[in-house]
């Protein structure tokens, strides 16, 4: 696919790839902002106004790993551009809905768009970049992307809302779906499918889809109908079920959604594992953490929004240069088990913050290790992801990576936060003010998210291979 592109075209490139992934990942922010207004302007109940985000959530996560399957069969750039078509006119349609359903509607094509791109942009960039040294500075690029993006995005919401409407978050994104599209098609070269041509496992990827959707559907409603409730149990019993089908039916076809030897690649099997732990951790923190500057300490948005800069200055001085330097030094192995570490410790400052806790000492010492450990950690784990995989499979572990991170950062969140509630609710029923028991939960999310962290960084350390090796490298190999 790379044959002939020259080398300003290549970066080029990857800033138009981070650029439409940017755009995936603002809305999702940017729309959490935006929610009250939505309600008031269309009448959404507090029950109904979930939807507005789950309608993206559910197709986002079940088409993640069928859009990363597809870019391998069918071309990994005319993929990319359908996403970017998908989610363009789906959010033209968003910023001009008047009606409920209309927006719903929308919200779900978007998810689909979201879930293409999100899948094969990873394979776009490994494929651009194949040296060792330029692909760790790609990756450092696009995991500073999407590191800031969600810091950027509640900047982003508050302006257009307050500034503009609602509409405006959605209808943003057209001028910049049409200059990225026509980019992608003036500097990434069509080329080739890289896999074999043959059908598509259509068994597998309605069983696959199925089962990552109604995953989805029962950790976003887990914490409403309760996590031991008959519905939340079924929806993930059936789930799993889905799952188990899949499996079975990739045993029997000649040619697998998801070959087997897939699994067994070390470095693959390894950053899917941890990237659901980080994904767990990273989100817990990000979520509750703004909860306790908004609940604990009264910032306003605006301050909460300049509280997570110092995070973001540290995660793009790593991503932008410093991480690729450690693992041209290090390798892959120690820079992503040190960056876990570090998260780790920062969870834990977080986690002994008090009730009247001050900015300077109780909570930008923990940002200044998140940030740390979050820009050491995201590259490595990227090339783990990427390195060891073939150009025809490159989309599946691009599709795989973002499965985990979404599905690892949805159910730990959910998990973590239904957890924090249960502990808040014992405190004010002992008789603690609601600042202390609020607190009380946030102190709980933020140690599980520590521990998360630190056994990601265990695995990390015991199966990581130090540099990339050859696609037939196993797990089973001592490293």
């Amino acid at each position: 696919m790379t044959r002939g592109i020259d080398e300003l075209k290549r970066w080029l490139g990857l800033i138009v790839l981070s650029v439409g992934v940017l755009m995936i990942i603002l809305d999702t922010t940017v729309v959490n902002v935006a929610l009250p207004s939505i309600r008031a302007d269309l009448g959404f109940t507090e029950t109904s106004l979930v939807w507005v985000v789950n309608a993206y959530m559910l197709t986002f996560g079940g088409f993640l790993l069928l859009g990363g399957r597809l870019g391998d069969l069918f071309g990994h750039r005319r993929l990319f551009l359908l996403g970017i078509t998908l989610f363009t006119l789906a959010s033209a349609v968003c910023g001009l809905a008047n009606s409920q359903r209309l927006l719903l509607a929308a919200r779900a094509v978007q998810g689909l768009g979201g879930a293409v791109v999100s899948a094969v942009s990873l394979s776009l960039i490994s494929n651009l970049f194949t040296s060792p040294t330029d692909r760790a500075k790609a990756m450092g690029i696009y995991g500073f992307v999407c590191a800031s993006g969600g810091s950027i995005g509640v900047l982003l919401g508050g302006l257009l809302v307050s500034t503009l409407s609602w509409h405006w978050i959605f209808l943003a994104n057209l001028p910049i779906g049409v200059a990225v599209y026509a980019a992608c098609v003036a500097l990434l070269p069509g080329g080739q499918p890289q896999a074999q041509p043959g059908k598509l496992d259509v068994g597998g990827a309605v069983a696959i889809t199925a089962s990552l959707m109604l995953a989805v559907y029962a950790i976003v409603h887990g914490n409403e109908a309760g996590w031991g409730s008959t519905q939340t149990l079924a929806r993930l019993g059936v789930a799993t079920v889905l799952m188990i089908v899949f499996l079975f039916i990739e045993s029997r076809v000649q040619r697998p959604l998801i070959p087997r030897r897939i699994f067994v690649l070390c470095n693959v099997a390894t950053a899917n594992v941890v990237s659901i732990l980080w994904a767990a951790a990273i989100l817990d923190w990000s979520f509750i953490s703004t909860l306790y500057l908004q609940r604990v300490l009264n910032y306003s948005a605006m301050e909460v929004g300049l509280a997570f800069l110092p995070v973001n200055i540290i995660t793009a001085a790593f991503s932008l240069g410093l991480s690729a330097k450690l693992v041209m030094r290090f390798g892959i192995r120690a820079p992503l088990s040190a960056g876990f570490l570090v998260a780790a410790l920062g969870l834990i400052l977080f986690a002994r913050a008090p009730v009247d806790g001050s900015y300077a000492l109780h909570v930008l010492p923990g940002m200044l290790l998140l940030g740390l450990g979050a820009g050491m950690a995201f590259n490595p784990v990227l090339l783990a992801a990427m390195n060891d995989v073939a150009p025809e499979e490159s989309g599946l572990a691009s599709g795989l990576i973002s499965t985990s991170i979404t599905m690892g950062g949805a159910l730990g969140l959910a998990i973590v936060a239904s957890l924090a509630a249960a502990r808040t609710e014992r405190l004010s029923a002992d008789g603690a003010d609601i600042d202390t028991a609020l607190n009380g939960g946030y102190h709980l999310a933020f140690l599980l998210g520590a521990i998360a962290a630190a056994v990601a960084a265990a695995l990390a350390g015991a199966f990581v291979r130090t540099h990339g090796r050859t696609v037939a490298s196993h797990c089973a190999e001592t490293t």
